[in-house]
């Protein structure tokens, strides 16, 4: 008994977990029947991440229904979707085929619910669980489970034998995975377990998980998701907007929480140098956020979709709901009050993309930046050291940026998308706005900072000043205010300063993401635009029938939006499918979308690329033989969104309806400006 009670962990768990699974399975053999509850009654209370179809045959039906089914079917597609259906086959068959399943297994054996889980079984380690309710479709599940195994001995698997386990479970044991590094040690033993009950088929790579859930199919388990308090608060009040019999796509994340596990669990094989920043959310308090999660549904009344949403952020224990103190450190930036007028400006042009607006207490994220910025470049005191040198240093535009620039600042800050023709990889168009209090100080303040930045040259907009980003020797320019110590060091400067040393090493995080920026201060906001041509055409809009607030089909959105949130709010958009999705459309069928400038392209580029510096990711779907775009334009709708602050967090809407049910607006010709 001694030597049993000193033995390591890791020749206890193999012990535990047969023993776990013996007393699990034998209960489960003993009272499954063939009805059972839904999967969030299965699944355990340490699920981080869940998302489920409660009737996968009728989300088929529906989404056959909606434009986007129709898009898919219209024979002028049907080269592509070949394409593209092989390729999405052959990537799922990479990710599923660690559990020995394909993507054509999981569409024929739904009968009911197909719901999947990321469980977190042990502190650290993610689970992942698939549970199809396979109602009517028995044969088919059998046969789905015959295909596991032999896919699974295809892989060298060895059938693992649990004692006294009942015949419904079966458990493969893949070789180690030589690229696994998650342990200095030899590589973790990896396992596929499936159960197959009468009417349900559950499929994991963890033997003990699968085993639990199938033992409690007939009555669910006490500890399971749907007790979990967070997971209520976002499902509950999302649920009731919708119909029971409206086919829902339901999901759940615990967003840290799942984030820390994954990470722990999936490992990069090569070290990555960088801020932690899971690590570094989790320290800056925004831990607050216990969870997302909502409903969707799709061709449900007049709407081709519409999602609910909710994100979860109870205040702290005895806090204010509204005050600023309602989180901790960095956290705290996250306060968007609710304002009654939340339609676009008089100057947001009648034909554009798209445009949202939000409101932000940019005081209060200021004042809670420093810990934030202070624990990214791991050095304390950079954050004070750069406030300080932008209104000290000789060489900078001596500036006092809290009572100079932020605290002129209002609450609303918009954003406009747009496009030029002909499309290119320099085609997507983009303007900031930030409402500002007193336009005199910030215009003044703006032209200090601009007129210290060597980068920077002064224009003319129609009488109005502006500056306009003229340096392009680097490969993706962006706006940024000269960093006093950066680039020039003074000659008061000591070389061995070693807050000099910390601005030099915050202005090296910077990226360049604009490389066309101008900047000006008009129309009572701070205006940072992408393009000079797209800054030129909102100072030149008329406030009358020929901007967006007047445009038919942006008041036939704001009407669907005012049924589920007819009052106050903290932010709305607007968009137009069609001119949105059209640059993406356009560089796909060139193969130019890892080119392009936009800076949604940038940002998959740095996901999905190789991570090295000036790389640019090759494009893996083939979109040379899409149709051109005129022909699938009318699949493309109108689409708003709005989110209402709420004591425990932010309530989110968002509807599209079918481009059938909206006026048409006219759509001026536009071309990039000469420059």
């Amino acid at each position: 008994m001694p030597a049993i009670m000193n033995a390591p962990r890791r020749w206890l768990r193999p012990f535990a977990v047969a023993m776990g699974l013996h007393a699990s399975l034998a209960a489960g053999a003993a009272t499954l029947a063939a009805a059972f509850p839904r999967s969030e009654m299965i699944f355990p209370d340490t699920t981080r991440a869940w998302i489920s179809i409660s009737d996968f045959r009728g989300l088929q039906e529906r989404f056959d229904r909606s434009p986007y089914g129709q898009l898919i079917a219209d024979p002028a597609m049907k080269t592509f979707m070949d394409h593209l259906r092989e390729q999405i086959s052959k990537n799922g068959k990479q990710r599923l085929a660690k559990l020995g399943l394909t993507l054509e297994d999981l569409e024929k054996v739904p009968g009911g619910e197909l719901a999947a889980a990321a469980i977190e079984a042990e502190p650290g380690r993610l689970a992942t669980v698939l549970m199809v309710d396979t109602t009517g479709h028995e044969d088919d599940a059998k046969a789905v489970v015959e295909r596991i195994g032999a896919r699974l001995l295809e892989q060298k698997a060895t059938k693992v034998t649990v004692p006294s386990a009942p015949p419904q479970l079966t458990v493969y044991e893949l070789p180690a995975d030589p690229n696994d590094v998650r342990s200095e040690g030899p590589a973790r033993r990896r396992r596929v377990a499936f159960a197959l009950a009468p009417q349900a088929l559950i499929v994991g790579d963890d033997a003990l998980q699968v085993g639990q859930a199938f033992a409690v199919l007939a009555q669910g388990r006490k500890d399971n998701l749907a007790t979990v308090e967070s997971f209520k608060a976002v499902i509950e009040p999302c649920a009731s907007q919708v119909p029971a019999t409206s086919a829902p796509i339901r999901w759940f994340v615990d967003p840290l929480k799942f984030a820390t596990a994954y990470q722990a669990s999936n490992p990069p094989r090569e070290k990555r140098k960088g801020p932690d920043y899971v690590a570094i959310l989790g320290r800056q308090g925004f831990d607050a956020v216990k969870a997302a999660g909502g409903v969707l549904v799709l061709s449900e009344g007049s709407h081709s979709l519409r999602h609910h949403s909710m994100i979860y952020a109870p205040p702290l224990p005895g806090r204010d709901p509204d005050s600023v103190e309602r989180f901790d450190l960095a956290a705290r930036m996250l306060r968007f009050p609710n304002a009654a007028a939340m339609g676009p400006p008089a100057w947001v042009p009648r034909d554009v993309a798209g445009w949202a607006a939000m409101q932000w207490d940019v005081q209060a994220a200021f004042h809670s930046a420093e810990s934030l910025v202070d624990d990214i470049v791991g050095d304390k005191g950079v954050f004070d050291d750069v406030i300080a040198s932008l209104k000290e240093d000789p060489d900078g535009p001596q500036i006092d940026v809290e009572q100079d620039l932020v605290a002129c600042l209002g609450k609303r800050l918009t954003l406009i998308t747009d496009h030029v023709d002909p499309i290119g990889t320099d085609s997507e168009r983009l303007v900031i706005a930030m409402e500002v209090a007193d336009e005199a100080k910030v215009a003044a303040t703006v032209a200090k900072v601009m007129d210290a930045d060597s980068d920077m040259q002064k224009i003319d907009i129609n009488g109005q000043a502006a500056w306009e980003l003229i340096d392009h020797s680097m490969a993706i320019p962006k706006l940024e205010v000269e960093t006093p110590g950066g680039a020039v060091t003074h000659a008061d400067h000591d070389p061995g300063d070693e807050a000099h040393r910390r601005r030099q090493r915050l202005r090296e995080k910077d990226g360049k993401l604009l490389p066309h920026s101008t900047v000006t201060v008009a129309r009572g906001h701070l205006l940072i635009a992408s393009h000079r041509d797209i800054l030129e055409r909102v100072l030149a809009a008329e406030e009358d029938s020929a901007a967006l607030a007047a445009a038919p089909d942006y008041a036939v959105i704001q009407t669907e939006l005012g049924t589920f949130v007819s009052g106050p709010s903290a932010a709305r958009g607007f968009g137009r499918e069609d001119e949105t999705i059209r640059p993406m459309y356009e560089l796909l069928r060139q193969g130019a979308m890892p080119k392009s400038k936009s800076l949604t392209a940038q940002l998959l580029n740095d996901l999905l690329g190789d991570g090295k510096p000036g790389s640019v990711r090759e494009q893996r779907i083939d979109g040379s033989t899409l149709p051109d775009f005129e022909t699938v334009r009318r699949y493309f709708g109108t689409s708003g969104l709005v989110m209402e602050t709420r004591s425990q967090g932010w309530y989110v809407v968002g509807v599209t309806l079918p481009r059938s049910q909206q006026p048409e607006v006219a759509r001026r010709p536009a071309e990039p400006a000469s420059r």
